[in-house]
């Protein structure tokens, strides 16, 4: 075993966990460090060095780095098209490494999916220096799912990396290096002849060449020579192992065995490992008795977590966000059922949300929590089908480019054996306690195999439901089901100027509709989302994605969709929830407008149709709607 150079003094506590996130190759050269752990780290007298230089002092925007805070400094040599840059204790020690080809730190090179242990890719959006990498990311390639998912330093010196992304990625050609300037970087194929290629949800081990020290790094880089991943761990952190807790996502801890070749043990210490393993944020607020009547219902059909889904890239702090048991009414007393949730787009500080069982809130904000809007209704409107008959099973909703709200119902709750799977449009402004559909839409003759005599099929249909802009689909060039070319909102003249994505709990797909002024409606078929089920969706204007979200069913995931260069909507990447979040129907889903980012994040927010949070006894029993922050 090669040991790694050692530091010529003591290096600061917590030095591990800083990580190089974002670099700039254009205009002031600029680097962005990130402190992943939990207390601050001082990096009083630092230095960095490149390719064509050796290390050079640098004066950062602050010498000390907060826990979850960033760090800016221009480089004092400049940084070239294709270069390499690392950073070093005052004593000596790497502390992280990144390298990148031509052009691909223009505008700038920054991890995406995380701060601090997200992707390497190159932003086409303005940089975010200071602040949390922006959540519209391009697309992840294949290549940059691959993590380094644990490494030993205990005289084998194994790495394992892990392929969190859906097909397979040829490695063989990629190289590594550890923290030892003076090494070269070595193929991974020269240290295992047969780690040629990782499959999807798959790991490959091999041993290093180069020796792994008690204390060193181990950095990632593609057969172009970019950065992919890196790890740093302090004295003896390493052994037996140091381990991704979450497997593959989360951040580095020390185990009690290795288990390389398979998932995380992550049973071990959080130790010197990257981000100490303590990076879980908390669950603030909440609190206070039930009131009469009121029952939480604990969760079912709790699945799996979909492979490849990436870690909430958001703030790891969530805030639950309303009163206890604040949302019971003459249908619905035992306060559950809180559904669908959307921003309004003209008023962000308005947030409505769908209770089945026919209502709907108008909330605002305050003191921190969502309350109903008293100058609308201090208990929420009921509303009806057309007519002012019947119960709507109302699940989703919408608002759409009129203001109006648009709601998804399943079934009538008057009759609720038999489907009706319909999207009501209501008028906000009327007044009245009781609201009635301006229009209606009934898409029930669709769905026969919800049509059983069974009220828990009836109840698998219709769920979220998000109003999406016609001038989104143009420009991403969509290509109509219903005439095989680009989409021309034009040929549907009554529709409006957007389409409905309507979410099928049934089996997860997304059914587009075309709604027409006269009361009839334009199917366009089907998007399939990969997900087993759909509880809401929404159009995020910020991140030009279409958000299908599913409870515990999937795992908690939000799957972020896009339209492809062949004119398809497909998904392109899915977040779970933050880790403090509990697992429950947590059913709806909502992200403010980025009008409201404050410090690079802004709003988003769930609801828990169980009310049931971690369980009798906790803060977040009797609780439907928690708050957390998503990346501008």
């Amino acid at each position: 075993m090669v040991a790694a150079q050692p530091a010529a003094a003591a290096d600061p506590a917590g030095y591990q966990n800083v990580r190089i996130n974002e670099v700039t190759s254009s205009n002031n050269d600029t680097v962005e460090l990130y402190n992943s752990g939990s207390t601050a780290v001082s990096i009083s007298g630092w230095k960095m060095s490149d390719d064509s230089f050796s290390a050079q002092s640098f004066t950062p925007s602050s010498t000390t780095i907060a826990a979850g805070g960033f760090v800016t400094f221009n480089s004092p040599k400049g940084l070239g098209d294709s270069d390499k840059l690392v950073i070093y204790t005052s004593g000596g020690t790497v502390v992280d490494r990144v390298e990148w080809a031509t052009d691909t730190a223009k505008p700038a090179m920054a991890r995406c999916g995380g701060d601090g242990t997200g992707a390497w890719v190159t932003t086409t959006t303005a940089a975010t220096f200071g602040a949390a990498n922006a959540s519209g990311c391009p697309s992840i390639p294949a290549a940059s799912q691959v993590r380094i998912n644990e490494v030993t330093s205990d005289g084998s010196d194994t790495v394992e990396l892990y392929n969190g992304g859906t097909s397979a990625v040829s490695v063989g050609s990629w190289k590594y290096v550890d923290a030892d300037t003076s090494h070269s970087a070595a193929t991974i194929s020269s240290s295992s002849p047969s780690a040629t290629s990782i499959p999807a949800g798959g790991y490959v081990t091999f041993n290093s060449t180069l020796g792994l020290g008690d204390n060193d790094s181990v950095f990632l880089l593609d057969s172009s020579g970019n950065t992919i991943d890196s790890v740093t761990w302090t004295t003896d952190a390493a052994k037996p192992s140091d381990e991704r807790c979450a497997n593959g996502t989360g951040w580095f801890q020390t185990a009690t065995t290795a288990t390389l070749g398979s998932a995380n043990s992550c049973s071990g210490s959080t130790g010197g490992g990257t981000g100490g393993g303590t990076q879980t944020g908390q669950l603030l607020g909440g609190g206070g008795s039930l009131t009469s009547g009121c029952t939480p219902e604990a969760p079912s059909g709790t699945g799996s977590t979909p492979s490849g889904t990436s870690a909430w890239p958001g703030g790891l702090d969530v805030t639950i966000a309303d009163n206890v048991c604040a949302f019971t009414t003459s249908t619905g007393p035992e306060g559950r059922d809180v559904s669908g949730l959307a921003f309004d787009p003209s008023n962000p500080s308005v947030l409505w949300a769908a209770k089945n069982k026919n209502w709907l809130y108008k909330l605002v904000k305050s003191n921190g929590k969502w309350i109903p809007d008293t100058t609308w209704s201090a208990t929420g409107k009921q509303i009806t089908f057309t007519g002012g008959s019947g119960q709507p099973d109302s699940e989703g909703l919408t608002v759409g480019a009129n203001g109006h709200i648009y709601v998804t119902s399943e079934r009538d709750n008057a009759n609720n054996t038999v489907p009706k799977d319909t999207i009501l449009e209501f008028d906000p402004s009327a007044t009245g306690s009781t609201l009635t559909p301006v229009h209606q839409w009934d898409m029930t003759s669709q769905f026969p195999q919800l049509n059983t005599g069974d009220k828990d099929d009836a109840n698998l249909g219709f769920e979220g439901v998000g109003y999406v802009p016609d001038s989104w689909l143009t420009a991403g060039g969509w290509v109509d089901p219903l005439t095989g070319a680009a989409y021309n909102p034009a040929n549907y003249p009554l529709h409006g100027s957007g389409l409905y994505f309507a979410g099928l709990e049934w089996d997860g797909s997304l059914h587009v509709y075309g709604l027409n002024s006269d009361g009839t409606f334009i199917t366009f078929g089907t998007v399939a989302t990969g997900k087993a089920g759909v509880m809401d969706v929404t159009y995020d204007a910020g991140t030009q994605r279409i958000v299908a979200t599913c409870d515990n069913t999937c795992g908690e995931t939000h799957t972020f969709m896009k339209v492809n260069s062949s004119g398809a909507i497909v998904p392109d990447v899915t977040y779970t929830n933050p880790s403090v979040m509990p697992t429950d129907n947590l059913e709806g889903f909502a992200i403010a407008p980025t009008s409201t980012c404050v410090n690079g994040s802004r709003e988003a927010v769930w609801s828990d149709d169980g009310i049931y949070g971690f369980g009798s006894g906790t803060t977040s029993y009797g609780h439907a709607l928690y708050s957390g922050t998503f990346p501008c």
